[in-house]
């Protein structure tokens, strides 16, 4: 079984599937720091990572950014002293799709 992190991100559009309940259970195994919560009414996936300063947060910041512009999807990001809160969802569906969960799991091998 392929990880989440080596699969392929699909072009999303507003009409693409969301990711089901049993999906979700499936891959938040796999990417278990990750929490969704919800956002004026859209699911996310986010993670708040933890660094001993702000350069590192910072160059964590600019790596996810990478990966981002890589899959053409972008999080939200908020880099501060010492943390980075990044979010994931798909905005043109407005949820979770699969790509999301790819990219959560993108940026957690980057740690």
């Amino acid at each position: 079984m392929t990880s989440l992190k080596e699969k392929k991100c699909e072009a999303c559009r507003a009409d693409a599937p969301p990711a089901t309940d049993e999906e979700r259970v499936r891959f938040l195994k796999e990417i278990p720091s990750w929490k969704i919560e919800v956002v004026d009414g859209v699911d996310r996936l986010t993670r708040v990572f933890s660094f001993p300063d702000f350069a590192g947060a910072l160059t964590f910041t600019n790596q996810v950014a990478e990966i981002a512009e890589e899959a053409g999807h972008h999080p939200l990001l908020i880099t501060e002293w010492g943390r980075c809160t990044v979010s994931w969802w798909s905005h043109e569906m407005g949820g979770l799709h699969l790509n999301d969960f790819i990219l959560a799991a993108r940026t957690d091998a980057l740690i």
